[in-house]
């Protein structure tokens, strides 16, 4: 059985910048993948390549196993994107809009799968609104469904609930998820990270162009040593923990401990020190902590 996406040694240079180099990530039919990575890592340029918006400059990619290059029509009608940019045609209402889009699948008589999609995306009542009329948060749940409208096998969605509010989020997530358990591939790009470790199970991180992580998203969690402590205390901290904190809000420290034996050791220093805890709460690491550790606040 095909990969749902294959990518083999991918690269791709615009002028002086090396967008992505030498890029091998291979997604399974069903999975939910997560790829991360700071602004200008290649995401986007990657989504690309897959969508046959741009062409590799060497390497192979595949949708579920017909080449992109070779094969566009076919792998195309494999591929649901949902892009970055909120690009739509003023001219049109949000019926129109679907059915235009599936149209240029070939697709006629496809009102009933139309009416599900605005159902589930809460679009119902702005079926007959012109595209121009509606507002950022409905425009953006117009494009999910343009991805949708032919029942793409494979959904990418770049960046998808950046700027949105939460119900938009939650009423999108919600479908999406269904369509993974039918059987979907979902390739999520975002900046979200707590979206990605709830949602992903195996997650890449991009960085330069290149692939510095790849792993399912427990494993990546599980790299990440030692825990947080967040703590109150009687009095200010001693000198002695002072290299273990991280910040300090209000009366609150945030200390970041190698070891979970290391707790009871910093308990006794503070006992030491005649100081009492007022109150304390445990912090496990997060995929925050681990993006940043692998790919670097730059």
């Amino acid at each position: 059985m095909f990969p749902a996406v294959d990518v083999r040694q991918v690269s791709k240079r615009y002028g002086s910048l090396q967008a992505l180099d030498g890029v091998d990530l291979r997604i399974e039919a069903g999975e939910f993948f997560g790829l991360l990575g700071p602004n200008g890592a290649g995401k986007t340029t990657l989504i690309n390549l897959l969508s046959g918006l741009a062409r590799a400059d060497s390497g192979q990619l595949s949708i579920l196993g017909r080449d992109v290059a070779a094969q566009y029509r076919d792998s195309r009608r494999l591929l649901g994107v949902v892009p970055q940019e909120l690009v739509f045609d003023p001219f049109f209402t949000v019926r129109e809009t679907l059915r235009l889009q599936s149209g240029y699948f070939g697709l006629r008589h496809n009102d009933a799968w139309i009416d599900e999609l605005m159902h589930h995306l809460d679009l119902t009542d702005k079926a007959d609104t012109n595209m121009r009329r509606l507002s950022g948060g409905m425009k953006r749940r117009v494009l999910v469904a343009q991805a949708l409208v032919h029942k793409p096998p494979v959904i990418v969605l770049d960046e998808p609930t950046a700027g949105v509010d939460v119900e938009l989020r939650q009423i999108m997530w919600r479908f999406i998820q269904r369509l993974n358990r039918e059987g979907h591939t979902v390739l999520l790009t975002t900046h979200y990270l707590e979206e990605a470790e709830a949602l992903c199970g195996r997650i890449a991180m991009l960085k330069r162009g290149r692939i510095v992580a790849l792993d399912s998203t427990q494993n990546l969690l599980n790299s990440a040593a030692g825990c947080r402590v967040r703590m109150r205390l009687s009095g200010e901290l001693p000198a002695v923990l002072a290299p273990h904190m991280i910040e300090r809000v209000g009366e609150d420290y945030l200390l970041a401990l190698s070891s979970y034996p290391a707790l009871e050791t910093m308990l006794m220093q503070l006992r030491e020190a005649g100081l009492t805890v007022l109150e304390m709460s445990l912090q496990q690491p997060d995929l925050e902590e681990v993006f940043l550790r692998v790919v670097g606040k730059a």
